[in-house]
């Protein structure tokens, strides 16, 4: 008995484990010093752990069409705040204000988006303190 006991646990302490490995924290990837406002609409919404991600396609000054993607916070979080896999609707014109990836490409993490109907929902940033508010 106590064998499978502790078998049990090892099994449930190595599937944590490997939750977490997977997971990263703000300042590994995105710079918070570097706040962006985007505005496109919306292509593709991936509703999954550890965090939502929006896809947009965001036309540059000089009319080129970039597609960005946009880190939000946790499914279970942000359905316990009142978000569904609704909320956004594809093609629906969205702005994000977020922060950019370190790395260079079109990716930020999301701390607020706009939808169409003038509502601002927040995005449950993972920046938490780690980053300067961009500017309203």
């Amino acid at each position: 008995m106590r064998s499978h006991c502790l078998c049990l646990v090892a099994m449930v302490m190595g599937c944590a484990g490997a939750t977490v490995a997977g997971h990263h924290s703000f300042v590994a990837q995105f710079d918070g010093n570097k706040p962006i406002t985007l505005r496109g609409p919306v292509t593709k919404v991936e509703w999954r752990n550890p965090h939502i991600w929006v896809y947009l396609d965001v036309r540059g000054p000089d009319g080129t069409l970039t597609p960005w993607q946009c880190e939000g916070g946790a499914p279970n979080a942000l359905t316990r705040q009142g978000w569904t896999r609704n909320t956004f609707t594809l093609g629906e014109e969205i702005t994000v204000e977020g922060w950019l990836a370190k790395d260079g490409t079109p990716t930020c993490n999301a701390k607020s988006w706009k939808l169409a109907d003038g509502r601002t929902v927040l995005a449950g940033s993972s920046a938490g303190g780690e980053a300067t508010p961009p500017p309203r």
